[in-house]
C-alpha cells in the first residue's frame, strides 16, 4: 500500500517556471490580448483572474479542500498483475481519478468553477459535455453551491451514453443533445445535417450563446483554458509525493490522455516541475486518439476554442474551429484543439504527442481490466495502450506513471462493441 499525501493546499501555474511565456489569448475582434472586461460577460472575477495568472502556486480556498476531502487524495496504484502481463522490466504506478464521486477528473475544476460563481452570486451555468464526465461532474458540484446547471451534450455520446445523461440528469442538470434547436448555433447545423454527430466545437458554442443571453447565468468549460488546467494540477502534485512514498525518486516517462488536455496537464506539470528545476529527466506523452491527433497532426496557431467563434483566439494544437471527428466511443477526446498551456509545453519539448486508435485502447482496456480489476474509461485507456506498447519493448527497469483519468462503468457498452468484433478503428 502506497502511503497517502496530504491534499495539496495550493494549485500549481507552471506559467511561473517556464522559460518562455505562454502566448495570450487574443480578442477575436481587435486581435489584441484579451482583457478582463472582455472575460467577464462569460466567467466569475477569480477564474478570469487565474487564466493570466503568474504566481507559482495560488491557495485552494477552504470550501474546494473540503469538498476535494470526499475523494482526495486519489490512490497511486502498483500494476504488479499488468506488469506481468505485459511481461516488462518496468514499474508502472497508476493515478487513479476514479475514486471521485461521479468516478473521474473533472470534478477537480468542476467543484473549484462552482464555488467562485457561487461567491460571485451567480445562480445558473451552461456548459458542454462530450462523454458526459465533466457535464455529470459539474452538476454534482452545482448541486453542491445550489446553481442551476443547463448541459449540451454531444449528439454522438447524448444517443449512446444515455447512462451519463441520467447521472448528470441525478444531480439535478439539464442536458441537451447538440446540436439543439434551443440556439441559432444548433438550428443552422441541424438544417444542414440533421443527423449529424455534433463536436465539443458545436457544444461550446451553444452552451456560450445561451449563457451570453440570459440574466445571471455564466459558462463553464471542463478542459483548454489556463484555469482548468491549474486545478487539475492536485493530480500531478499527489503522484510526485505517493512516487516517493513507494520508493521511488522520479517517474522516467509519464503517460495521460489529451482531449483538450486538462487532464494530462493536471498530471504532468508538477512532473515538468522537477524538470525545469532540475531534479529529474522525466519525459511527458500526450495520448490522443488517431481520429482527432491535433497535436500529432493538427497545426500550433491562433483558433477558436468553439465552432461559431464566440471564445477568444487561443494559441494552441488544432485541426480546425469546424473539425468534427469520427464519433469514437472516447466522447472526452474528440476536441479539435489542445489546451494551450500543454500545446506551449510541447513546443518547448517537455510534452510529445502520440495517436493510438481506439481497437488498441479498447484491447489494452481489456487486459488492464482482467489483470488489475479497474474497466478504464475508453479515454483513459488510450493512454494504458501507449504505456503498454513502451513497456513491452524495455529491456530495462524505468518507473512509468500512467494517469488514469476515470473509469469505464459507464461505458460498458463500448468494451462489448470491441469485445463482439464490432468495433472500428477510428469510428
Amino acid at each position: 500500500m502506497i502511503q497517502p499525501t496530504p491534499i495539496p493546499t495550493h494549485w500549481y501555474n507552471i506559467t511561473a517556471d517556464l522559460p518562455v511565456p505562454p502566448p495570450p489569448h487574443l480578442h477575436p475582434g481587435t486581435r489584441e490580448p484579451v482583457t478582463p472586461e472582455d472575460l467577464a460577460a462569460l466567467f466569475p472575477s477569480e477564474l478570469i483572474a487565474q487564466e493570466a495568472a503568474t504566481e507559482q502556486y495560488i491557495e485552494i480556498p477552504e470550501p474546494i479542500r473540503e469538498a476535494y476531502a470526499t475523494w482526495r487524495p486519489a490512490p497511486l496504484i502498483r500494476a504488479y498483475e499488468f506488469e506481468r502481463a505485459l511481461g516488462t522490466p518496468a514499474r508502472i504506478y497508476v493515478k487513479y481519478e476514479g475514486v471521485s464521486p461521479v468516478g473521474s477528473h473533472k470534478t477537480n475544476t468542476a467543484v473549484a468553477q462552482a464555488y467562485y460563481n457561487s461567491i460571485d452570486g451567480v445562480t445558473k451555468l451552461t456548459t458542454e459535455t462530450g462523454a458526459g464526465q465533466w457535464g455529470s461532474a459539474l452538476a454534482f458540484a452545482c448541486a453542491k453551491f445550489d446553481i442551476e446547471l443547463d448541459v449540451w451534450q454531444v449528439a454522438a455520446s447524448y444517443r449512446t451514453k444515455p447512462y451519463r445523461r441520467h447521472l448528470i440528469e441525478t444531480y439535478g442538470a439539464k442536458v441537451h443533445p447538440s446540436p439543439s434547436p434551443l440556439t441559432e448555433t444548433g438550428r443552422k447545423l441541424l438544417a444542414e445535417d440533421p443527423d449529424t454527430p455534433g463536436s465539443l466545437g458545436i457544444a461550446v458554442s451553444e452552451a456560450i450563446e445561451i449563457a451570453a443571453s440570459e440574466p445571471n447565468t455564466r459558462y463553464a468549460l471542463g478542459s483548454v483554458l489556463n484555469h482548468v488546467v491549474l486545478h487539475q494540477t492536485v493530480i500531478g502534485q499527489e503522484a510526485v509525493e505517493q512516487l516517493r512514498n513507494a520508493g521511488e525518486e522520479n517517474a522516467d516517462i509519464v503517460f495521460g490522455c489529451a482531449g483538450g488536455g486538462s487532464n494530462l496537464a493536471g498530471l504532468a506539470f508538477p512532473f515538468i516541475r522537477e524538470v525545469l528545476h532540475g531534479r529529474a529527466k522525466t519525459r511527458v506523452i500526450a495520448v490522443e486518439p488517431a481520429a482527432c491527433p491535433s497535436i500529432t497532426q493538427g497545426e500550433y496557431r491562433y483558433d477558436h476554442g468553439d465552432l461559431a467563434g464566440f471564445t477568444p483566439l487561443l494559441k494552441m494544437h488544432t485541426l480546425g474551429q469546424d473539425f468534427i471527428p469520427d464519433p469514437i466511443h472516447a466522447g472526452g477526446l474528440r476536441y479539435h484543439g489542445m489546451a494551450p498551456m500543454l500545446s506551449h509545453t510541447v513546443e518547448l519539448g517537455y510534452v510529445t504527442g502520440q495517436a493510438i486508435d481506439q481497437r488498441e485502447a479498447f484491447a489494452a482496456g481489456v487486459l488492464f481490466a482482467r489483470t488489475q480489476g479497474i474497466v478504464p474509461a475508453p479515454e483513459a485507456a488510450h493512454a494504458i495502450a501507449a504505456a503498454a506498447e513502451y513497456a513491452r519493448g524495455l529491456t530495462k527497469p524505468e518507473v512509468i506513471v500512467i494517469g488514469l483519468s476515470g473509469h469505464g462503468q459507464l461505458d460498458l457498452p463500448a468494451y462489448q462493441a470491441y469485445l463482439d468484433g464490432d468495433l472500428e478503428a477510428t469510428s
